[in-house]
């Protein structure tokens, strides 16, 4: 039993690094009541963290391998408690999202090591059963978020933050027991321009997209910041191509199944999860249930994802990828057109059928990206695919949040537009605010009734169109993976082979 207590330490912090990505969604209407907050500061709550572990998990691989693996992950793991101590304590928007933001960082720390620690911890069979463990952990982490944040937010918000300290000191100590340091001999230092400049390239672009969806598309403060981060960006692409260790190889993208696999994994969390803060803002702001009741819709996520992860992961990793990853990102775009067909007198249980596909599809794709990655590259590039992988992942959850922002707001302004509310943009911007109890009792009391309408009615043609924007992502994600991804080359080796010995995930 003692040589699984490694595992057991790598699984504590991934589960945790990993559901605190989606476990704010159900706490956020009573954050917004709480701190008083604005739609875009929403939806910074939860974009930073997501960012934050986008743009830093390559460069965090790079000083692992350079300073000792063990070490940087418990260094992630401290700070993750301190940010999530921070987050419980944080008297206002501003404060919350800084923390979420050394939240992400530390995340980022943690998630670079998991993957290598696992590797210099088991060999042969014991191995590849801590792998496909670990691959279970990471697609249930996401899934059941918004169930534990609303059972820990009938307590209180700030408790989906104070419940992290303790498992991050069983983390850390367990961490000092069991796990063994590890480095990689001649490993290059941290490319920090590649660092610095994709961080800034992709916040711009976020921070555009969120601006968008309160300002409007025609405002600078929108797309200003969206022009410099496709800039950014492009410098960050020149200066990859010139440096001899680069964070992030851009000539693997002249792969075309190594392309295919990243936007594969992009578009899989945006069209997966991103829409899950708008139905936790709808099932309380709007049907009235209790955090508890919101997060308890999300079962059938949970279970099926877990469920058809655990169960059929062997028999998938067998399986073509693109077949796994295409079939997996097509279902989950037919399970967000399933839930399209909200209507304002529907009930939560409109989203049960969505939702259970929904599990289904990311049950088959998810564990199934790394490996993809792995098996479409060289053996000495696999550890950079691995972390190509992760950042694709949480930025496209990140842009994902922002898009379907946008396009929410669009649509609930247009609805209380045709129905002659005062202001349909502040209107819309404080609906998707979760203020929509606010909103009607500010109103007169002969005028309730017909607001409350108003609103719902506003507020699931919004969500309709997020879920069909969604729908459209995933099938499209999944025909661009079925056409781009082939077959590995024999020298390249297959899942199976590729995993087992990462590279350095710089």
């Amino acid at each position: 039993m003692r040589k699984w207590l490694p595992l057991v330490a790598i699984c504590t912090g991934t589960f945790m690094l990993l559901i605190d990505v989606t476990i704010v969604n159900v706490a956020l209407p009573d954050m917004a009541t709480d701190l008083d907050t604005s739609f875009g500061q929403l939806q910074w709550v939860v974009d930073v963290y997501a960012l934050a572990l986008a743009a830093l998990v390559l460069g965090a691989g790079s000083l692992a391998d350079l300073y000792g693996r063990r070490r940087l992950y418990l260094i992630g793991l401290g700070l993750f408690a301190l940010a999530s101590l921070a987050c419980g304590l944080a008297p206002g928007a501003e404060l919350l999202i800084g923390a979420r933001a050394v939240q992400g960082i530390g995340a980022a720390a943690m998630l670079a090591t998991t993957i290598a620690l696992i590797n210099t911890s088991y060999e042969g069979r014991d191995r590849g059963t801590a792998f496909g463990v670990w691959g279970a952990v990471v697609g249930a982490a996401a899934a059941m978020g918004p169930i534990l944040g609303g059972a820990l937010t009938e307590l209180d918000w700030r408790w989906i933050f104070y419940v992290n300290l303790p498992i991050s000191v069983f983390g850390v100590v367990l961490t000092l027991i069991a796990v063994e340091e590890a480095r990689q001999p001649g490993a290059p230092r941290p490319d920090v321009p590649g660092i610095v400049l994709f961080t800034l390239g992709a916040g711009g672009i976020v921070f555009g997209l969120v601006r968008a969806a309160a300002d409007g598309w025609g405002a600078p403060v929108a797309w200003g910041p969206l022009a410099a981060g496709v800039l950014v960006l492009a410098a960050w692409v020149r200066v990859e191509r010139s440096r001899r260790a680069p964070m992030l190889d851009v000539r693997l993208f002249a792969n075309r199944s190594f392309t295919g696999i990243m936007l594969g994994a992009l578009l899989l969390n945006g069209a997966a999860f991103a829409h899950n803060l708008y139905i936790s803002l709808w099932l309380q702001s709007v049907l009235g249930l209790s955090p508890l009741q919101g997060g308890l819709v999300f079962i059938p996520l949970s279970a099926f994802s877990f469920t058809v992860a655990a169960f059929a992961g062997r028999y998938l990793q067998t399986l073509p990828p693109r077949f796994v990853v295409g079939g997996g990102l097509i279902v989950i775009g037919v399970a967000a057109l399933l839930m399209a067909l909200i209507q304002a007198d529907s009930s939560w249980r409109v989203l049960v059928p969505g939702l259970a596909v929904l599990g289904i599809g990311v049950g088959v794709a998810n564990p199934t990206l790394a490996s993809a990655a792995l098996a479409a590259v060289p053996r000495e590039r696999s550890g950079m695919a691995s972390g190509a992988v992760n950042t694709a992942r949480q930025l496209g959850f990140a842009l994902g949040v922002a898009v379907l922002g946008s396009v929410f707001t669009a649509q609930a302004a247009g609805v209380l537009r045709d129905g002659d509310a005062a202001d349909p943009e502040a209107t819309a911007a404080a609906l998707t605010a979760g203020q929509t109890g606010q909103l009607v009792d500010a109103a007169p009391a002969a005028d309730r009734a017909g607001l409350a309408d108003l609103l719902g009615s506003a507020y699931a043609s919004g969500l309709r169109e997020a879920f069909l924007v969604s729908g459209g992502a995933g099938i499209v994600g999944g025909l661009l993976v079925l056409w781009l991804v082939r077959a590995a080359a024999p020298s390249q080796g297959g899942p199976r082979a590729a995993a087992p010995e990462p590279a350095p995930a710089r």
